[in-house]
């Protein structure tokens, strides 16, 4: 089924170019290990240990309900593909348990520390099967696994897991929906450290699963795609146990998360083509060339900076100091980079040093290269805040928001302050016409979320829902008028010098304003609007056929709000 692998190797890299490596941040490239799956049979047993050995309990976790053995009944090589068969059948293993189903779990002989794993594969769908594609850290101590004699002193969570492909676990999302996941000790079981994604029928087409594991950094891609990155600020024991060697598993499970199993269900498979590990050994000897670094968009609170070079290893590391601390950025080599300096104050000089060099340390020749950059006024709206919607929860201390524009783009954060509330998401509400969509988390209970291609001086109006354990509370809606520094939702009097009279009015309201284009509103008391125009600078507004009483003009223009009480005669 794979000939010339060489040459097939050296394919799948130009048709990875640099769509792929643009989206990691290290670039590995060469192959250390992999089973091609050319020989039909049994499963190369240099390669794979088949874990067989319940555990303790006398059940696999999480309430699954399969055997696995080491039969060819439930996996071999054929047709240049491994198969692992999940199949209903009773079955005795030679610790004397009975179970109604079999399938196989295979332990990589190979372990390694940071890489890139490239798997081809299609995986079961079917209800109640649970394919699976991830990695144990190799210290893992899990009596019958293939390193637990020699190297297993670490329990889970503790060892680590990197989840690459998961399916039928998810009984919120759509069958092929495929998702991956990190277990720590910071985040395990209902793990919020998780990402997916939705594939064609994985059944029947074949798709790559894949990892790539930096020090920096783990990203899980399908098709060549990053759909997942996971990168804690702090890295320790308890976040990031994954500087030590991981090895592969390749299984279905049956039942227990993955739901009921049909009472139809015969069996199931997962054919996969090949698995490849890729790691950078090549020595390299020459220093980067072609460093480039120039200040891209510029807002009140961050700078862009654009960088690139070149580096026969392939993968740059660039550094930015600017007084508040050193950055550091992996990137590949030849494909631009651009990273966001924020938390930056408004209208102020900055001076960034940047330095370019390789893995191995070498510097490029003309590094370092020193940017200027003055943020500008922000555009930006904040606050706090306790209320929320009618019939939609409570806040106890509140939220904080902000609305800043940058460009033609909103960017939208909230955070909650209230300290009872665990396991928080946040969903950004559009007022009209209504849309949710879930925002990131950037750090805590803190959300953000862009909304692009605005029009500068055009009005939005949103809010957030904050959902968690045993609840949810939605935020009232804010106006925020793209481009302008305001007070969000507060419309009180402005203290420009613009003039209305005569006031109370019988016939003729004259109207001397700041602005050529102003946006006026009249209500009546019931809040029914009577008149919206936008008017020039001087503007006569004819109120001699309206009844006797009193109204509200609200008149907005690049100044401010203004809102007035209009006395009609």
């Amino acid at each position: 089924m794979k000939k010339n692998t060489t040459l097939q190797l050296l394919f799948a890299f130009i048709l990875i170019g640099q769509f792929s490596f643009a989206q990691v941040d290290i670039v590995y490239k060469d192959l250390v290990w992999s089973d091609e799956f050319d020989n039909s049979g049994v499963v190369n047993s240099n390669n794979w240990f088949h874990q067989t050995q319940i555990p303790a309990g006398g059940s696999w976790f999480n309430n699954e309900v399969q055997h696995y053995t080491n039969r060819l009944d439930n996996s071999f090589v054929d047709n240049g593909n491994l198969n692992i068969i999940a199949k209903k059948e009773s079955f005795t293993d030679g610790q004397f348990v009975t179970k109604q189903y079999t399938s196989a779990r295979l332990n990589s002989k190979f372990a390694f520390t940071y890489g890139r794993v490239d798997i081809r594969a299609k995986a079961p769908n079917d209800s109640g099967t649970w394919p699976a594609l991830w990695l144990l850290g190799k210290n893992v101590d899990e009596d019958g696994g293939f390193f637990d004699s020699n190297f297993g002193t670490t329990g889970w969570p503790a060892c680590g897991e990197l989840d690459i492909m998961e399916h039928g676990i998810f009984p919120d999302k759509p069958k092929n929906f495929i998702g991956s996941a990190i277990h720590t000790p910071s985040s395990n079981g209902n793990t919020v450290n998780k990402g997916g994604i939705q594939a064609s029928d994985i059944a029947q087409n074949y798709h790559i699963y894949s990892m790539n594991w930096s020090p920096n950094q783990i990203s899980f891609l399908l098709d060549d795609v990053v759909y997942y990155t996971y990168n804690p600020t702090v890295k320790n024991a308890s976040t990031w146990p994954f500087d030590k060697d991981q090895y592969i598993l390749l299984n279905i499970a049956m039942g227990g998360f993955a739901g009921t199993i049909p009472s139809n269900f015969v069996q199931a498979s997962m054919e996969i083509d090949y698995i490849r590990i890729y790691q950078n050994t090549a020595i390299d000897t020459q220093a980067p060339t072609n460093f480039k670094a120039t200040v891209g968009q510029v807002t009140g609170s961050s700078v862009e900076l654009v960088l690139n070079a070149d580096d026969d290893s392939g993968n740059m590391v660039y550094t930015i100091d600017y007084g508040n601390g050193l950055q550091t950025i992996y990137s590949p080599a030849g494909v631009q980079k651009s990273v966001i300096i924020p938390n930056l104050s408004q209208n102020t000089n900055y001076i960034f040093t940047v330095t370019a060099s390789d893995l191995s340390g070498k510097p490029a020749e003309n590094s370092p290269i020193v940017l200027n950059a003055k943020t500008s006024l922000k555009l930006e709206c904040t606050g706090n805040d306790t209320q929320a919607l009618p019939g939609q929860g409570s806040f106890t201390t509140g939220y904080k928001y902000a609305f800043e524009t940058i460009g033609t783009d909103v960017k939208i954060t909230f955070e909650l302050l209230d300290t009872n509330k665990v396991g928080v998401v946040a969903f950004l509400w559009k007022e009209s016409p209504f849309s949710e969509v879930q925002m990131t988390n950037v750090t805590g209970n803190i959300f953000t979320s862009t909304i692009s291609g605005q029009t500068i001086g055009s009005n939005i109006s949103y809010g957030v829902k904050f959902a968690f354990a045993g609840g949810q509370s939605v935020t009232k809606y804010f106006s925020y008028q793209v481009g302008k520094s305001c007070s969000l939702g507060v419309e009180t009097a402005s203290k420009l010098k613009q003039s209305f009279f005569p006031n109370p009015v019988e016939n003729i309201l004259y109207l001397r304003l700041l602005d050529d284009q102003n946006e006026i509103t009249l209500t009546d008391v019931l809040g029914k609007k009577q008149t919206e125009a936008t008017v020039k600078s001087s503007h006569d507004l004819d109120m001699s056929a309206f009844k006797s009483g009193i109204y509200f003009l609200k008149v907005k223009n690049s100044f401010g709000i203004q809102n007035l009480k209009i006395i009609k005669k």
